[in-house]
């Protein structure tokens, strides 16, 4: 699946209790053109123990598994996350930032 969106939290090196591997974590929020009252969220797993290089505000494309994943909050309820297991997680230049790069060249 590829989804599109803005990268919510700094990505999170986190290693595996299992496999001991590292790999890279965060909130992804992926909305549609215009108003979107309710748009989607995404906790993406990069699975290489290589610095995304992402920051909070990135506009991102996501390729990977989705997943649902079901744990217990720390206050004991049952609750879950629409998990993307990814290969891929590319920052994409957003039209304004390409267009004011333009200007700044120009001038």
């Amino acid at each position: 699946m590829q989804a599109f969106g803005n990268v919510a939290t700094a990505p999170e090196r986190k290693v595996g209790k299992i496999s001991g591997k590292g790999y890279y974590e965060f909130r992804m929020c992926e909305s549609q053109r215009g108003k979107d009252d309710a748009p989607t969220w995404y906790t993406v797993r990069i699975m290489k123990d290589e610095d995304p290089k992402l920051l909070k505000g990135d506009f991102v494309k996501v390729t990977g598994k989705l997943k649902a994943d079901f744990y217990t909050s720390r206050d004991g309820k049952p609750t879950g996350t629409l998990l993307i297991i990814a290969f891929e997680a590319a920052k994409i230049a957003k039209q304004a930032e390409s267009e004011a790069e333009k200007a700044v060249a120009t001038n």
